[in-house]
């Protein structure tokens, strides 16, 4: 009677848990999440419009926003992690972070570590310099003191003509630099240094240098949320969300690729 009892109470524990691992599975939609029935995504909080950190703690800006609405679109509550630029795709990779959305350039080197979705917006990096420079290319910087932030796209750009590359945490903070006197350029975005000089720095661009495509990263191998996320990107593209978002933060709309 015993063994009978006993076998009735492991069957049962069996079809509990069976059952809750469905439920977790039915609530998560087969997406593999770092916590259940959230959207857990990094962003650097220093990377003006696209994410910036307020007197909170919290942070706003155009990632921020698409972030919000792409969580909102797959069901699931938004979770904001704020992280070094740096360090946010091993994090993604980690399963730290359901996704990076933090302005990530589409490139061969990351998509060897995570998966990218499709872009939701387009940019380029852009070399600054003080008004009183006589730099107009990227040849013209052979051999001078460039700054870029750390883990960005720049770098690999900026080592065909010079050495001398200075890293920050932040492109912000580097333009900050450049514009009170350090350095010979900048690299970075093309927006955030536009949105640099509108908040009244010492700066000013000089060569477009490339275009590029941005996407949300994901852990490899977490198809069912990519899916999720790419199909999220593409309603928010068709029914206007990313324009709207873009044209608040930016002035512009970035989420349409140039023909130029």
């Amino acid at each position: 009677m015993k063994k009978i009892l006993k076998g009735m109470i492991v069957a049962a524990s069996v079809a509990v848990l069976a059952a809750c691992g469905s439920n977790e599975e039915a609530s998560s939609g087969g997406m593999d999440l770092a916590e259940e029935g959230k959207f857990t995504y990094a962003s650097s909080g220093e990377f003006n419009p696209f994410s910036v950190t307020q007197d909170d703690g919290s942070m706003t800006g155009f990632d921020i926003e698409v972030a919000e609405a792409v969580a909102k679109e797959l069901g699931l509550e938004p979770v904001q992690q704020k992280f070094k630029f740096g360090g946010i795709v091993e994090g993604v990779k980690s399963g730290r972070f359901d996704a990076a959305v933090a302005s990530h350039t589409i490139t061969e080197e990351r998509l060897q570590a995570v998966d990218f979705s499709i872009p939701y917006y387009y940019s380029g990096p852009q070399i600054y310099v003080r008004p009183d420079s006589d730099v107009e290319t990227l040849e013209d910087l052979e051999g001078l003191e460039v700054a870029v932030a750390k883990g960005t796209t720049y770098q690999k750009t900026v080592s065909e003509v010079t050495d001398n590359i200075k890293f920050y945490d932040s492109d912000v903070v580097a333009l900050e630099a450049l514009s009170s006197g350090k350095h010979d350029a900048v690299i970075t975005d093309f927006v955030t240094g536009k949105e640099a000089i509108g908040a009244g720095m010492n700066i000013e661009g000089k060569q477009l240098l490339e275009k590029s495509e941005q996407a949300i990263a994901v852990a490899k191998d977490n198809d069912e949320l990519l899916e999720k996320i790419n199909d999220a990107l593409e309603k928010l593209h068709e029914d206007g969300t990313l324009t709207e978002i873009s044209k608040e933060y930016i002035g512009e709309d970035i989420t349409v690729e140039s023909e130029e």
